[in-house]
């Protein structure tokens, strides 16, 4: 029987990111759920759909690419979400942490597919 091939390390730490994310945007206040916690969530969901493809595809590099530039998107929308009071200045920390470490492996990722 053919082994299930294991997920790369960074869309498993995005999954986690992910989960951590959509439980904060889950305690917004109402009117702030639709501005910001709409836009993280689907923000988030999009990088994680965008990884999981480059997983299986062959074509990875403009799939990382458009991972790449959505990150970033995320890292102004969360900041903007803290300076909003949104979210706490600790919950920032810690994603702002949680993306420069994904942000790092994908841009790893990233350059191995370039030179492959």
């Amino acid at each position: 029987m053919a082994r299930k091939p294991e997920a790369p390390v960074l869309l498993v730490r995005w999954y986690e990111h992910t989960k951590w994310l959509l439980e904060r945007v889950d305690s917004f206040p109402k009117n702030q759920r639709f501005i910001f916690g709409t836009r993280l969530a689907d923000t988030t969901l999009d990088i994680m759909e965008l990884l999981i493809e480059a997983s299986y595809t062959h074509h990875k590099a403009s799939l990382l690419h458009r991972a790449n530039v959505k990150l970033e998107q995320l890292r102004w929308l969360t900041r903007l979400a803290k300076d909003r009071k949104v979210i706490t200045p600790r919950q920032y920390e810690y994603s702002a942490e949680q993306l420069t470490e994904c942000g790092k492996m994908l841009g790893g990722w990233l350059r191995s597919v370039k030179e492959g």
